[in-house]
């Protein structure tokens, strides 16, 4: 890991005005994970948009970590069966000669 694929925390709550207990709650709660280089608290670059969607849910609709952790893993869920019917689709077109989805 280094320096370019991580956040500061404190920064990341300045730029979206979120409170750093949120950010340590989703972490406690398994949600992220915090990365701890040289006493400063970072996130991962990777996790910013997931981060961002869950204090949306959290300030904006006021939904809980438990909320948040069904909503989480239910979009991860649907985000893979999306993936396999894609690539179902894309086998069944092979052999259809485009006879799915007529």
């Amino acid at each position: 890991m280094t320096i370019d694929n991580v956040v500061l925390v404190h920064q990341f709550c300045i730029y979206h005005q979120v409170e750093m207990s949120f950010i340590d709650s989703l972490d406690e709660y398994g949600l992220i994970s915090i990365k701890v280089i040289n006493e400063d608290k970072y996130l991962l670059m990777e996790d910013l948009k997931a981060i961002e969607k869950m204090a949306q849910f959290y300030y904006d609709l006021g939904i809980n970590l438990e909320g948040i952790d069904v909503i989480t893993n239910l979009l991860i869920q649907n985000d893979h069966l999306r993936k396999e019917l894609e690539v179902a689709h894309n086998k069944l077109s092979l052999f259809g000669d485009g006879v799915v989805g007529k």
